[in-house]
């Protein structure tokens, strides 16, 4: 009964970050109206279940044991309570900021999870140092480059065409923006997918592709039915978009999201792709920093809720 509960928490998990996640590769398509919300998501899922797809076929080095990212000893975190407790946690946490169009990052969410029932299983003991590079750096980094990025790409893009006189080939331009978000959403699915999956490694009955697909569906669902408000937020409510600022946004996400796992850079996918389009927005005097400082909110609230949902789920479940 334990293991079936960790199962269906675990889909539960992965319908929560495709709700929040998946839009947000192509949430520059939408913004600045090169396509409909509907094809913007149909394209987000397509190409999300493509890198999940991918990841099952690389699923031998992809996948590592679950250890609690280093914040628990590896005997507690490879419990099954431990795995629920998190589960259920971080799905929730992501699943409220979701019904309130908050983009938030779903790592942060485990990383929350596991400290909170850290702390109920051995109290202080919890590696607290491990949240520098898996919360702290992420949620400072990311936004520090990203937004200065965004905007030095976009405004270098615009003196280039008007300096040499260049005629802009919009359908070029629309086709690069498209294939520059299937790019982001390819690798989300590619790397969320397993980590996921991570978390039912202790469960025997389950081939890794049989599960890596389940979850990978359960995250195109949760992209296709409660995807809308987050995708306001990034489409329209952070700054309104041009072509060629969607686009200039969506290549510094690809670019720096790409780079970051290539040289071990701690950043977050959410907020790159947050930071970019803020940042972009900030050319044109049209960023809504109101907004911008509501999801940054979000961002540091994403460890404390975590962790005491799962602080209390994990005393329930010893219970």
């Amino acid at each position: 009964m334990l293991l079936i509960s960790l199962f269906i928490a675990t889909l539960f998990l992965g319908y929560s970050n495709g709700a929040n996640d998946n839009f947000k590769g192509v949430a520059t398509l939408f913004g600045s109206r090169i396509c409909s919300y509907q094809t913007a998501i149909l394209w987000a899922t397509f190409t999300t279940l493509a890198g999940a797809v991918a990841a099952t076929l690389l699923a031998n080095t992809l996948i590592t044991s679950f250890s609690g990212k280093g914040l628990v000893p590896d005997a507690i975190a490879n419990s099954p309570e431990f795995h629920l407790a998190v589960a259920i946690a971080a799905g929730l946490t992501v699943l409220i900021a979701t019904f309130m169009g908050f983009p938030i990052s779903t790592t942060h969410s485990l990383t929350g999870a596991l400290v909170g029932a850290g702390l109920v299983a051995i109290g202080l003991q919890v590696n607290f140092a491990a949240l520098g590079t898996s919360f702290i750096l992420p949620l400072l980094l990311s936004p520090i480059i990203a937004i200065p990025l965004g905007a030095v790409i976009y405004s270098l893009s615009n003196y280039i065409i008007s300096k040499w006189h260049l005629s802009v080939n919009q359908k070029m331009i629309d086709t690069c923006h498209f294939i520059s978000a299937g790019i982001v959403s390819f690798a989300r699915g590619l790397n969320d997918t397993p980590n996921i999956f991570s978390l039912i490694l202790v469960i025997e009955y389950f081939s890794i592709q049989g599960g890596m697909i389940t979850i990978a569906i359960a995250m195109a669902l949760g992209g296709l039915l409660n995807s809308q408000k987050v995708a306001v937020t990034m489409s329209e409510k952070i700054t309104s978009l041009n072509h060629t600022q969607g686009l200039s946004a969506n290549i510094v996400t690809g670019v720096l999201v790409i780079a970051a796992s290539q040289f071990g850079l701690p950043v977050s996918t959410t907020h790159v792709s947050v930071g970019s389009i803020f940042g972009v927005g900030l050319t044109g005097n049209q960023a809504n920093v109101r907004v911008f400082y509501q999801i940054l909110l979000s961002w540091i609230l994403t460890l404390p809720t975590a962790a005491i949902i799962s602080g209390i789920t994990y005393r329930l479940l010893q219970n």
